[in-house]
């Protein structure tokens, strides 16, 4: 557990005053910082259109079949639209304040965004790069999760201790779930059946039944849980546990947990499509660590840049992995299957969340 000297980027964190604070600060504890993660509001920069990328691989993720990535920008107040197979950035869209949970529809048509400084989501309509509605939740939303049949849209209001859950069928707000404390992201079971909330501020995943949209039981999950994933069987619930260095393998059933040290500061989590790896992306040492589900064991670590680069959220799909560094104001693509860096791509200031569609 990180107890002082230099922090890494303090980007993702809010002041109490509601101010966002400079990057790469020396101060207090790291589980300081977690206790005012969730309040925000950002100073507006100018949006990056152009885009710096590496050549791409002649074979590999992007030559598969991902289309578009979508990258929020949290200082600028953005949306980055990358094509996913020349892995340049071909759209700029303005969002609204702050950026943060961002998520594609299943059919592709819509991308749906967590504005934290602006307590709304806003919905893209990917045909034309452009915002076609906004939908007011509750206090400072962060991450989200879409039902794996798309018709809702789970949002984590990190300042409300709730769940806003939008049918998106309407673009409406159809359910108010109350959940732990600080909840900063959400995932679904395959089934679509059990939705799973990570309250950094009560060390806990919420078990919501997505049929009464109620709370069914609370699993612990360490210190201070930020990101979780699910296999895809349901078994296991991966926690990136920020403060104690670690990720957390949850039973889902049997309520035990593997913890799995992996450096100072993971904050994401994401599962291979089949299962057999998840991938953490650990800000301290600017490293994706992969990690074998049959053994919970580390297994590969993919360097994504020097010491304060701040790998932040992660997105994996059979072509790629696909990592915001919030400090460096890339995002980096990796081979899955050589575990390989292929491509950097510069979007604009302080990246947060990946989607993919």
């Amino acid at each position: 557990m990180h107890t002082g000297g230099e922090m890494f980027s303090a980007l993702r964190s809010r002041a109490s005053n509601g101010c966002r604070r400079p990057p790469r600060t020396a101060g207090p504890a790291l589980a300081a910082a977690i206790g005012i993660l969730l309040t925000s509001c950002t100073t507006a920069g100018s949006a990056d259109t152009h885009a710096a990328a590496t050549t791409p691989a002649p074979v590999g993720p992007g030559s598969g079949s991902d289309g578009r990535v979508y990258v929020t920008n949290q200082q600028d107040d953005t949306l980055s639209v990358i094509d996913a197979r020349t892995y340049k950035v071909v759209a700029t869209v303005k969002a609204g304040k702050a950026p943060e949970g961002v998520a594609v529809a299943p059919d592709g048509r819509h991308v749906y965004i967590a504005n934290n400084g602006s307590a709304q989501v806003s919905v893209l309509d990917t045909r034309t790069n452009k915002i076609t509605t906004t939908v007011p939740v509750e206090k400072s939303p962060t991450g989200v999760g879409l039902s794996p049949d798309g018709r809702s849209l789970y949002v984590a209001n990190g300042g409300s201790n709730t769940v806003s859950v939008i049918d998106t069928r309407t673009n409406r707000v159809a359910a108010r779930i109350p959940v732990g404390k600080s909840p900063v992201s959400v995932t679904f079971s395959r089934d679509g059946s059990t939705a799973y909330v990570a309250n950094s501020g009560s060390g806990s995943l919420s078990v919501i039944n997505t049929r009464t949209r109620k709370v069914t039981g609370n699993l612990a999950a360490g210190h201070s849980p930020v990101g979780v994933a699910v296999t895809p069987d349901g078994k296991s619930a991966y926690v990136a546990d920020e403060v104690a260095a670690r990720v957390l393998a949850v039973g889902t059933r049997t309520r035990k947990a593997t913890a799995v040290p992996v450096g100072e500061g993971p904050f994401d989590v994401a599962i291979g499509p089949d299962g057999k790896s998840v991938y953490a992306a650990v800000l301290g040492p600017g490293q994706v660590s992969v990690i074998d589900t049959g053994n919970n064991r580390v297994s590969s670590t993919i360097s994504v840049g020097p010491t304060g680069t701040d790998p932040f959220n992660i997105e994996v799909t059979h072509q790629a992995v696909y990592v915001t560094e919030q400090a460096a104001g890339t995002l980096t693509v990796i081979d899955p299957k050589s575990n390989k860096v292929v491509a950097t791509v510069t979007v604009g200031s302080s990246p947060y969340g990946v989607a993919v569609g």
